[in-house]
C-alpha cells in the first residue's frame, strides 16, 4: 500500500527536493504541497494524505496552528504530521507534540532518517530525533513557563499496570520497542502491547504524545542537562 505525504513548507526549493526523495522511495508518493498551514490542512483532505511533513515556520497559519488544526477534526484522524524543523532546540517542537504532531525531524537529517520517519508516522508510530529526543521535551518542559504536572493526567496514570508504567517511563527517555525490550528481557511484541495499552488507557493518539503525557503528569521528571 503507497503511503501518501503532503510536503508543507514555504520554501519551494525544499519541497522539490523531498519531492524527489519521496517519490524514488517505493511504496510512498508525494500527492500535494503546500506552502503555508491554511493550504496544508485543506490539502490533507483533498489529497486524503497519510503523513504531512510539516515545516514549523511558514507565513500566515505557520505549521504549528496547522497540526492544532490537523488534530482536531476528526475527518483527518487518520493524519499523522511530522513536524520538520531547522532547530532541534525550537519550544515550538514541544508545543507541536502537544497539538498532536506524531513527531519531528530535524532538517539536516539523513535522507534515509526521513524516510524512516514518513514509514513510523503511517504506521502510528512516531519518531522524534535521536539528536534531540533523550534531553530536548524534558528542557523546554522544565522551562519557567512550563506547566505544573496536571492532577487530571496524573490520576489517569493508576490506570496503567506496573510494567505499562516502566515502558512508559521508557518510551519518554526515547528508547524504541526493541531497545525497551533488551532492557526487560521480552520480546518487542510485547512491549508494542504495552504501550499501545498505555496509549489507549491514557488518550494518547500515538507514542509522541506518550513521551508528552509522562512529562506533564509528572512521572518523568525534567533534566536540565
Amino acid at each position: 500500500m503507497t503511503i501518501r505525504v503532503l510536503l508543507a513548507d514555504d520554501q519551494a526549493l525544499l519541497r522539490s527536493a523531498f519531492r524527489v526523495l519521496v517519490d524514488s522511495e517505493p511504496g510512498m508518493a508525494v500527492v500535494g504541497e503546500a506552502s503555508d498551514g491554511a493550504e496544508a490542512v485543506r490539502l490533507a483532505k483533498e489529497c486524503a494524505a497519510d503523513v504531512v511533513l510539516m515545516d514549523i515556520r511558514m507565513p500566515g497559519t505557520d505549521g504549528l496552528a496547522a497540526t492544532r488544526m490537523i488534530g482536531a477534526d476528526p475527518a483527518l484522524a487518520h493524519v499523522r504530521v511530522v513536524i520538520l524543523t531547522t532547530f532541534e532546540v525550537d519550544d515550538y517542537v514541544v508545543r507541536a507534540l502537544r497539538a498532536g504532531a506524531a513527531g519531528f525531524l530535524g532538517k539536516g537529517s539523513e535522507p534515509e532518517e526521513l524516510l524512516t520517519a514518513i514509514r513510523l508516522a503511517a504506521g502510528g508510530e512516531a519518531l522524534l530525533s535521536p539528536a534531540a529526543t533523550k534531553g530536548l521535551i524534558a528542557r523546554f518542559l522544565a522551562q519557567s513557563d512550563a506547566p505544573a504536572p496536571d492532577p487530571a493526567r496524573l490520576a489517569r496514570l493508576d490506570a496503567l499496570t506496573v510494567r505499562e508504567r516502566e515502558v512508559l517511563v521508557l518510551v519518554a527517555g526515547g528508547h524504541s520497542n526493541d531497545e525497551i525490550a533488551e532492557r526487560l528481557e521480552v520480546s518487542p511484541l510485547t512491549v508494542k502491547t504495552h504501550v499501545n495499552r498505555a496509549m489507549a488507557k491514557l488518550g494518547a493518539r500515538d507514542r509522541a504524545q506518550l513521551v508528552v503525557t509522562a512529562y506533564e503528569s509528572g512521572l518523568v521528571r525534567p533534566r536540565s542537562d
